[in-house]
Protein backbone atom coordinates (compact mmCIF):
# COMPACT_ATOMS: atom_id res chain seq x y z
CA UNK A 1 0.00 0.00 0.00
CA UNK A 2 1.35 3.43 -0.99
CA UNK A 3 -0.02 6.50 0.77
CA UNK A 4 0.83 10.13 0.13
CA UNK A 5 1.56 12.31 3.16
CA UNK A 6 2.72 15.92 2.90
CA UNK A 7 5.68 16.68 5.21
CA UNK A 8 4.69 20.33 5.80
CA UNK A 9 1.40 19.32 7.37
CA UNK A 10 1.00 15.56 7.87
CA UNK A 11 -2.63 14.44 7.73
CA UNK A 12 -3.55 13.01 11.20
CA UNK A 13 -5.80 10.34 9.64
CA UNK A 14 -2.98 9.11 7.42
CA UNK A 15 -0.57 9.09 10.39
CA UNK A 16 -3.13 7.02 12.36
CA UNK A 17 -3.30 4.57 9.46
CA UNK A 18 0.50 4.15 9.54
CA UNK A 19 0.49 3.69 13.32
CA UNK A 20 -2.20 1.00 13.06
CA UNK A 21 0.03 -0.92 10.64
CA UNK A 22 2.98 -0.64 13.04
CA UNK A 23 0.90 -1.73 16.04
CA UNK A 24 -0.13 -4.87 14.17
CA UNK A 25 3.52 -5.76 13.61
CA UNK A 26 3.72 -4.30 10.11
CA UNK A 27 6.77 -2.87 8.37
CA UNK A 28 6.76 0.56 6.78
CA UNK A 29 8.98 2.58 4.48
CA UNK A 30 8.93 6.23 5.40
CA UNK A 31 10.72 9.51 4.65
CA UNK A 32 13.30 11.13 6.92
CA UNK A 33 15.45 14.25 6.52
CA UNK A 34 18.02 12.06 4.73
CA UNK A 35 17.28 8.75 2.97
CA UNK A 36 14.07 6.74 3.11
CA UNK A 37 13.95 4.33 6.05
CA UNK A 38 12.62 0.83 6.62
CA UNK A 39 11.00 0.73 10.04
CA UNK A 40 8.88 -1.15 12.57
CA UNK A 41 7.72 -0.83 16.17
CA UNK A 42 10.78 -1.52 18.37
CA UNK A 43 8.65 -3.61 20.73
CA UNK A 44 7.64 -6.13 18.05
CA UNK A 45 10.16 -8.97 17.81
CA UNK A 46 8.63 -10.61 14.70
CA UNK A 47 8.68 -7.32 12.80
CA UNK A 48 12.35 -6.80 13.72
CA UNK A 49 13.14 -10.28 12.40
CA UNK A 50 11.32 -9.48 9.15
CA UNK A 51 13.40 -6.33 8.66
CA UNK A 52 16.56 -8.42 9.16
CA UNK A 53 15.33 -10.85 6.50
CA UNK A 54 14.55 -8.07 4.02
CA UNK A 55 18.00 -6.57 4.52
CA UNK A 56 19.68 -10.00 4.64
CA UNK A 57 21.37 -9.36 7.99
CA UNK A 58 21.59 -11.28 11.25
CA UNK A 59 19.76 -9.53 14.13
CA UNK A 60 22.83 -9.66 16.39
CA UNK A 61 24.98 -8.02 13.68
CA UNK A 62 22.50 -5.35 12.68
CA UNK A 63 23.19 -1.67 13.25
CA UNK A 64 19.72 -0.31 13.64
CA UNK A 65 18.84 3.14 14.91
CA UNK A 66 15.92 4.13 17.05
CA UNK A 67 13.89 6.98 15.59
CA UNK A 68 12.64 9.22 18.41
CA UNK A 69 10.26 12.17 18.21
CA UNK A 70 12.37 14.26 20.60
CA UNK A 71 15.05 13.94 23.27
CA UNK A 72 12.64 12.75 25.97
CA UNK A 73 12.76 9.17 24.64
CA UNK A 74 16.53 8.90 24.69
CA UNK A 75 17.03 8.20 28.41
CA UNK A 76 14.81 5.11 28.09
CA UNK A 77 17.47 3.38 25.99
CA UNK A 78 20.89 4.86 26.74
CA UNK A 79 23.14 5.02 29.77
CA UNK A 80 23.31 8.48 31.40
CA UNK A 81 24.92 11.07 29.13
CA UNK A 82 26.90 14.05 30.34
CA UNK A 83 25.83 17.67 30.07
CA UNK A 84 28.18 18.58 27.21
CA UNK A 85 26.79 15.80 25.02
CA UNK A 86 23.22 16.66 25.95
CA UNK A 87 23.79 20.32 25.03
CA UNK A 88 25.07 19.29 21.61
CA UNK A 89 22.03 17.04 21.07
CA UNK A 90 19.69 19.90 21.91
CA UNK A 91 21.38 22.08 19.29
CA UNK A 92 21.81 19.44 16.56
CA UNK A 93 18.44 17.68 16.81
CA UNK A 94 16.08 17.39 15.03
CA UNK A 95 18.65 16.96 12.27
CA UNK A 96 20.49 14.58 9.92
CA UNK A 97 22.57 12.84 12.60
CA UNK A 98 22.72 9.38 14.16
CA UNK A 99 24.28 9.56 17.63
CA UNK A 100 25.68 6.31 19.02
CA UNK A 101 25.46 5.80 22.78
CA UNK A 102 26.12 3.06 25.28
CA UNK A 103 22.86 1.14 25.50
CA UNK A 104 21.14 0.51 28.81
CA UNK A 105 19.51 -2.83 29.67
CA UNK A 106 16.33 -2.11 27.70
CA UNK A 107 18.04 -2.41 24.32
CA UNK A 108 19.23 -6.05 24.33
CA UNK A 109 15.77 -7.09 25.51
CA UNK A 110 14.18 -5.31 22.56
CA UNK A 111 16.63 -6.59 19.97
CA UNK A 112 17.26 -10.05 21.50
CA UNK A 113 21.00 -9.53 21.02
CA UNK A 114 23.87 -8.50 23.25
CA UNK A 115 24.12 -5.04 21.78
CA UNK A 116 26.14 -2.66 23.93
CA UNK A 117 25.43 0.43 21.84
CA UNK A 118 22.43 2.03 20.17
CA UNK A 119 22.06 4.66 17.46
CA UNK A 120 19.53 7.40 18.16
CA UNK A 121 17.94 9.63 15.49
CA UNK A 122 15.52 12.55 15.74
CA UNK A 123 15.01 13.38 12.06
CA UNK A 124 14.03 16.84 10.89
CA UNK A 125 10.98 15.41 9.14
CA UNK A 126 7.45 15.98 10.44
CA UNK A 127 6.10 12.70 9.06
CA UNK A 128 8.67 10.51 10.84
CA UNK A 129 8.35 12.41 14.13
CA UNK A 130 4.52 12.44 14.06
CA UNK A 131 4.44 8.65 13.53
CA UNK A 132 6.65 8.11 16.59
CA UNK A 133 4.64 10.62 18.65
CA UNK A 134 1.32 8.91 17.90
CA UNK A 135 2.78 5.40 18.26
CA UNK A 136 4.10 6.33 21.71
CA UNK A 137 7.53 4.73 21.37
CA UNK A 138 10.43 4.86 18.90
CA UNK A 139 10.58 2.94 15.67
CA UNK A 140 13.49 0.72 14.79
CA UNK A 141 15.00 1.84 11.53
CA UNK A 142 17.51 1.07 8.84
CA UNK A 143 18.13 2.90 5.55
CA UNK A 144 16.90 1.57 2.24
CA UNK A 145 19.89 0.57 0.19
CA UNK A 146 19.70 0.29 -3.57
CA UNK A 147 21.42 -2.57 -5.37
CA UNK A 148 22.90 -0.08 -7.81
CA UNK A 149 26.07 1.21 -6.17
CA UNK A 150 25.93 4.40 -8.23
CA UNK A 151 22.70 5.61 -6.67
CA UNK A 152 23.27 3.65 -3.46
CA UNK A 153 20.01 4.93 -1.95
CA UNK A 154 16.55 4.95 -3.50
CA UNK A 155 15.02 8.42 -3.59
CA UNK A 156 11.83 8.11 -5.67
CA UNK A 157 8.82 6.81 -3.64
CA UNK A 158 7.21 5.33 -6.79
CA UNK A 159 10.32 3.27 -7.54
CA UNK A 160 10.67 2.29 -3.88
CA UNK A 161 7.05 1.10 -4.00
CA UNK A 162 7.72 -0.98 -7.11
CA UNK A 163 10.70 -2.65 -5.50
CA UNK A 164 9.37 -3.21 -1.99
CA UNK A 165 5.57 -3.48 -2.29
CA UNK A 166 5.56 -7.26 -1.76
CA UNK A 167 8.02 -7.12 1.14
CA UNK A 168 6.54 -4.42 3.37
CA UNK A 169 3.03 -3.50 4.53
CA UNK A 170 2.94 0.22 3.80
CA UNK A 171 5.04 2.78 1.94
CA UNK A 172 4.72 6.51 2.55
CA UNK A 173 5.22 8.86 -0.35
CA UNK A 174 6.55 11.95 1.40
CA UNK A 175 8.18 13.38 -1.71
CA UNK A 176 11.65 12.68 -3.08
CA UNK A 177 14.17 11.47 -0.51
CA UNK A 178 17.80 12.45 -0.21
CA UNK A 179 20.58 10.15 -1.34
CA UNK A 180 22.98 11.26 1.37
CA UNK A 181 22.69 9.42 4.69
CA UNK A 182 22.92 10.87 8.18
CA UNK A 183 26.26 11.72 9.78
CA UNK A 184 27.06 9.05 12.37
CA UNK A 185 28.66 10.33 15.58
CA UNK A 186 30.02 8.00 18.27
CA UNK A 187 29.43 9.40 21.77
CA UNK A 188 30.26 6.22 23.70
CA UNK A 189 33.59 7.54 24.99
CA UNK A 190 32.22 10.86 26.23
CA UNK A 191 33.53 12.93 23.29
CA UNK A 192 32.43 13.02 19.65
CA UNK A 193 33.95 10.82 16.99
CA UNK A 194 32.56 10.99 13.46
CA UNK A 195 32.26 7.47 12.10
CA UNK A 196 30.56 8.40 8.84
CA UNK A 197 30.40 11.81 7.21
CA UNK A 198 26.91 12.38 5.89
CA UNK A 199 24.45 15.21 5.49
CA UNK A 200 24.91 16.67 8.98
CA UNK A 201 27.85 18.99 9.68
CA UNK A 202 28.76 18.51 13.34
CA UNK A 203 31.18 21.48 13.50
CA UNK A 204 28.19 23.83 13.11
CA UNK A 205 26.96 22.77 16.55
CA UNK A 206 30.18 22.43 18.55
Amino acid sequence: MLIKIYPENPNPKAIEQVVEVLKKGGIIIYPTDTVYGLGCDITNQKAIERICQIRGIKPEKANFSFICSDLSHISDYVKPIDTTVFRLLKKALPGPFTFIFNANNNVPKLLSSNKKTVGIRVPDNNIAREIVKVLGNPILSTSIKDDDELIEYSTDPELIHEKYKDLVDLIIDGGYGDNEPSTVVDCTMGDFEIIREGKGILENYL
